[in-house]
């Protein structure tokens, strides 16, 4: 079996966002308060937070903006409220969404996302992100049950060693990484699990997480020995007809998926004392997190960009399977973590260096489509595509997607063409109501065999 991490199907075909409307990577920078080990070894802060502004000034010299910082006092709710919260609609609206925590060992990532947490610790203050989102989810899903059908299945993967596994699989194997048909990243052998409930995600949260690789360093006591990717996959239709008397049309079916991304610690192997099997791991989260520091850097020079430069996704596992989180098709968010402690001045700069340079990527996020509704909206791209030819010289479609205003030297073929796809895209349309009633249809009648 394998499960998809990048494009989630060949049937979809999205929309694209009219131009200009490239969506920037987001970039929150979250500061831990300092640690007592760190107050025993009289570390003091190295930088702080800009008062009222998105802003941290490190060294009392250098200051970096992000799109949110959030200080060693922001609360884990804030943090997810204001980060985080936001892509959960992006989500539901059938966009590819990631969340990726990054910084060095020992600077609050596990924490930030909540990767080890219990099925009972969604209403903690220190919860983290993931179950904060994933009683957001179902809750949502449960409210719009009458008018959406949401089936949502779930992964969990790490990659340790370089080697990717299967958390959920109570029997160790190793998947691999494929590409199908489209181009898009699958990972062979990795099962999704169907959940219907918050509880069930979390169980299976706490399951993964329970068989993830970590161990103990002079630098942490906790360290994720392993890059770990949380996988939340929903199918959504529209059940009904719109409050206006519209049947269900090309907008209503999609998949979307949504990535949540804990990613090991870079860590310096003369701090963390390693040695044999946890130096051999060090070496190996160092060496992904420098082809992602790599990738980054690519996707942020907008002089290569926009000369088609070579992005090195294919230098690691990980940035193949982060190739549509970071400049494809997805709305991204990276939480950069830091210590403020002196001792870690130079990994702290690194950090914000990168995160900086994260805010430069351009993604180009488009709603993933399925069965007809895929392509009703090819057909309609091609015609707008006629639309804009008609117009003219290859000048944009008319704003109002309407045939009324073109030019009367359209030619007749042109014009036949444009009228035969319309009715194309009435047919479907139609289809798609039928199929929608014929499904609400046949799922009351098992509930009433239930």
């Amino acid at each position: 079996r394998k499960a998809r991490v990048g494009r989630p199907g060949r049937t979809e075909v999205g929309k694209m966002p009219p131009p200009g409307d490239a969506v920037a990577v987001q970039v929150a920078l979250r500061v831990r308060p300092l640690v007592p080990s760190e107050i025993e070894q009289g570390c003091v802060a190295c930088l702080g937070v800009t008062p009222g502004e998105p802003q941290v000034v490190v060294g009392g010299e250098k200051a970096f903006t992000f799109d949110h910082v959030f200080s060693a006092a922001t609360p884990q709710e804030d943090v997810y409220t204001n980060a985080v919260q936001p892509l959960l609609e992006a989500f539901f609206a059938g966009f590819n969404t990631t969340v990726f925590a990054y910084g060095q060992t020992g600077s609050g990532k596990t924490h930030t996302m909540g990767t080890n947490a219990g099925v009972d610790e969604a209403g903690d203050d220190e919860t983290g992100i993931i179950p904060r989102l994933v009683a957001d989810l179902f809750a949502r899903v449960n409210q719009e049950g009458d008018v959406w059908r949401r089936d949502v299945s779930v992964s969990f993967l790490e990659i340790h060693n370089d080697d990717i596994h299967d958390l959920l699989d109570q029997t160790p194997k190793v998947c691999t990484l494929r590409e199908d048909a489209a181009g898009g990243v699958v990972v062979a052998n990795l099962e999704e699990y169907k959940v219907t409930d918050a509880g069930e995600m979390l169980s299976q949260l706490a399951d993964g997480s329970a068989r993830r690789a970590t161990a103990s360093t002079c630098m942490n006591a906790t360290s994720s020995r392993s890059h770990a990717v949380f996988t939340i996959l929903m199918h959504s239709s529209k059940l009904t007809s719109s409050a206006d008397g519209e049947e269900a049309g090309e907008a209503d079916a999609f998949v979307s998926r949504l990535h949540l991304v804990d990613l090991a610690g870079s860590e310096r192997a003369k701090r963390t004392k390693a040695e044999g099997a946890r130096l051999k791991e060090g070496i190996n989260i160092n060496k992904g997190l420098l082809a992602l520091g790599n990738v980054i850097s690519a996707l942020s020079d907008e002089e290569k960009r926009k000369e088609g430069a070579y992005v090195p996704y294919r230098d690691s596992k990980l940035t193949r399977m982060l190739q549509d989180s970071l400049g494809g098709n997805s709305r991204t968010l990276m939480i950069a973590c830091v210590s403020p402690a002196d001792s870690n001045f130079e990994e702290t700069v690194n950090t914000l260096k990168y995160a900086h340079r994260a805010k430069s990527i351009k993604n180009k996020a488009v709603v993933n489509r399925e069965g007809p509704s895929a392509e009703v909206a090819a057909l309609r791209a091609q015609v707008q595509a006629l639309e804009a030819m008609l117009a003219g010289g290859g000048g944009a479609a008319p704003a109002n997607g309407s045939l009324d205003n073109l030019p009367a030297a359209s030619s007749a073929e042109s014009q036949e063409r444009i009228a035969e796809l319309e009715r194309e895209v009435a047919a479907l349309k139609d289809e798609v109501g039928r199929k929608n009633r014929r499904a609400l249809t046949l799922e009351i009648e098992a509930n009433k065999l239930k």
